[in-house]
């Protein structure tokens, strides 16, 4: 007849590990969406430097709703007020 005792070593490791396992994973999914939000922001503005400097060459009412659309401004006035400081600063 054969005796064995099982100890609880084992299960305790294995709960450690699936908790750094999780841990990793749920900080790799922090790093990841942070990344890509900062990366949204950069894009964002980026896109609104580019249409200011088309709006400047090429007057066009379809820059104008874009430029309104990125920048939550309602009135052409602030569009172009929005466009001279970024323009000015290149």
């Amino acid at each position: 007849m054969k005796f064995e005792v099982k100890t609880q070593n084992d299960d305790y490791a294995k709960s450690l590990f699936r908790v750094f396992i999780t841990l990793g994973i749920i900080s790799i999914l922090i790093i990841l969406s942070n990344i890509s939000v900062k990366v949204g922001r950069v894009s964002r503005y980026y896109e609104i430097n580019y249409l200011c400097k088309l709006l400047k060459i090429e007057k066009s009412p379809n820059n104008f709703k874009k430029l309104s659309k990125l920048t939550n401004q309602e009135s052409k006035q602030k569009v172009w007020d929005l466009c001279r400081e970024i323009v000015r600063l290149y």
